[in-house]
């Protein structure tokens, strides 16, 4: 279980599909993409019958393991086109500020108690590489009329109560959130023509006319459409087989620091710090008085991990801790979790019509909040025969390609991301 599903409240009421039912709608996943995609497609169709399955508890999927930036422009300086790209970028800005919107609709308008704090981004750098990363990040926010303003040592020092870091870029426009109770209030405020059921896999499918089947373990689900919504697993499905890389990231939560430990680490109450380096350790100060800390990449055989995966990088962030915050790190972590994170090999995603009346979305490659709602909502809207500038967008996006074989890619993805961890040095 992760830290911020184990401290985001009651668990929403365990209700798993059994014996047959038929709903007009079918949405697979109950994280970012379909939670948003089974909200939107009731609301236009409120008197058609959705239901949105998840195979396990919504909230600790991996959607409610991240670490709850809701990201309105991505943050990748490495890219080699990241600063030329304008279109690219401005476009990347766009869908993500339609997927804020909708998220923001469900707090301001239904009342999705989330911890939801607008108050941007800092890019912190601990070296002089790190830096230099984020000046060529702001030189794309340049390009793009982007506000953003530097954070001098002194004063992101203060912020962190840190002397590790040396420079900061403060970008607004990103909201923090507790992801889990996001998804867990979320799931409780959706239209009364939605029925939810947790820890319900779908273990196999017949796609068919009038009719499609979805077997569960215990029952049958007949559909006019299905939206799946199950980010790589969705090659499960028959669909863009073999071209998911699925990654695992990880990361650790104190206990509830002290009114002593509190004054250890800076003087604003709650903040997101984003490494320079992508492969750096990512950092949130939450409103509940913990610390989280995010690093190391993993290759996700299978789309798994292992507990000692999860050991052993909780060690690596236990050693950014030390470096953060040595008089305090003693304390440890209460809990370490990691998370499926899954990419295609040229970055490309799937959104559209599978099949007759079968439709996806799925592979975010990263900053999943803001795309995943974004990828949801408009997913859904094509579902129900509607047209939008996201869908339009979204519709241009290169499908994923093939990878290299499973082995060689299990292998390069090992010795990327370890030589990557290395080079990032003290930034994580």
């Amino acid at each position: 279980m992760s830290g911020w599903y184990s401290t985001a409240g009651p668990e929403l009421p365990l209700v798993s599909q059994t014996g047959d039912a038929a709903c007009d709608c079918l949405v697979i996943g109950g994280g970012w993409m379909g939670l948003h995609a089974a909200r939107r497609y009731a609301e236009l169709n409120p008197d058609a019958s959705v239901v949105l399955v998840d195979a396990e508890r919504i909230g600790n999927n991996a959607s409610g393991r991240c670490m709850g930036f809701v990201i309105d422009l991505a943050h990748n300086p490495r890219k080699q086109d990241f600063v030329e790209d304008i279109k690219g970028n401005k476009e990347e800005l766009y869908v993500n500020l339609d997927g804020i919107a909708y998220i923001r609709s469900a707090v301001e308008e239904h009342g999705v108690d989330c911890d939801w704090d607008p108050q941007g981004k800092y890019h912190s750098a601990a070296t002089a590489h790190g830096v230099e990363d984020l000046r060529r990040f702001s030189e794309a926010l340049d390009k793009l009329g982007q506000s953003y303003s530097w954070v001098e040592t002194a004063e992101i020092q203060a912020i962190t109560g840190s002397k590790h870091y040396i420079k900061a870029l403060h970008h607004p426009g990103t909201i923090l959130v507790q992801p889990a109770k996001y998804l867990k209030n979320a799931a409780r405020r959706l239209p009364k023509n939605v029925t939810v059921h947790e820890n319900t896999p779908i273990v196999a499918v017949r796609f068919g006319t009038p009719k499609h089947v979805c077997e569960t373990p215990t029952g049958t689900i007949r559909t006019s459409k299905v939206i799946i919504c199950a980010s790589g697993y969705l090659t499960k499905f028959g669909f863009f087989e073999n071209r998911a890389i699925p990654l695992y990231t990880f990361a650790s939560m104190t206990r509830q620091l002290t009114e002593i430990e509190l004054s250890q680490v800076g003087n604003k109450q709650a903040y997101g710090l984003i490494p320079a380096n992508s492969f750096g350790t990512t950092v949130r100060r939450t409103v509940d008085n913990r610390l989280f800390l995010r690093n190391v990449y993993s290759y996700a055989t299978d789309f798994k991990t292992t507990e000692r995966d999860v050991m052993k990088a909780r060690v690596q962030q236990q050693i950014a801790f030390d470096r953060r915050w040595p008089e305090l790190s003693s304390i440890g972590f209460e809990a370490s979790w990691g998370g499926l994170l899954t990419l295609a090999q040229n970055g490309g995603m799937v959104f559209g019509e599978l099949d007759r009346n079968v439709y996806g979305a799925a592979f975010c490659n990263g900053t999943g909040v803001a795309r995943g709602a974004a990828f949801g909502k408009a997913v859904a809207e094509l579902a129900a025969g509607r047209s939008s500038p996201v869908i339009d967008i979204l519709k241009t996006r290169a499908s994923p390609s093939k990878p290299y074989p499973k082995t060689v890619t299990a292998i390069g993805v090992r010795m990327v991301t370890a030589y990557r961890f290395k080079q990032a040095g003290a930034e994580v």
